[in-house]
């Protein structure tokens, strides 16, 4: 699974002009799921995404997590996470994990994020989405959790 993790001030994400889910300070994720992925990666995952401390302290020090300043989550499925551009100029798609299987691995995520005790909102799997944040900082890092430690 991979994951564009952004430190926002406020996010949301629109289905045909409806919004789906909203959030104020917090973090947003685009989450891709791959072929062969599994639910201890999105364990994994779930817990580095409460845990990151990435949000300013008294002495703005990036010291505190999600979880430690009450911030919320929206979490986004974006399939084009696992596309591969090394060969020609149109992406291939080859390593993205079959919508049923993905959206399964997607859903126990969010589960996952809400059991660490975060507000989690969601997009539409599948849809045409919007998605419109104001990233605070900017703060933007990628996670892959194929390149995970234990």
């Amino acid at each position: 699974m991979k994951i564009v993790l952004q430190r926002v001030k406020e996010a949301r994400v629109t289905v045909e002009g409806r919004v789906e889910g909203s959030i104020g300070r917090g973090l947003c994720l685009l989450v891709g799921v791959e072929k062969g992925d599994r639910e201890v990666e999105a364990d994994w995952l779930a817990a580095k995404v409460a845990e990151l401390r990435i949000f300013p302290d008294e002495n703005d020090k990036m010291n505190l997590s999600v979880k430690e300043v009450g911030g919320s989550v929206l979490a986004v499925s974006q399939f084009t996470l696992a596309s591969s551009i090394r060969k020609g100029r149109r992406p291939s798609f080859d390593n993205a994990e079959t919508p049923g299987r993905a959206s399964e691995l997607f859903d126990y995520f969010v589960r996952k994020l809400r059991e660490q005790g975060l507000e989690v909102q969601t997009g539409v799997f599948q849809a045409m989405m919007e998605v419109h944040l104001i990233n605070d900082g900017p703060v933007t890092f990628i996670l892959d959790s194929r390149l995970k430690q234990l």
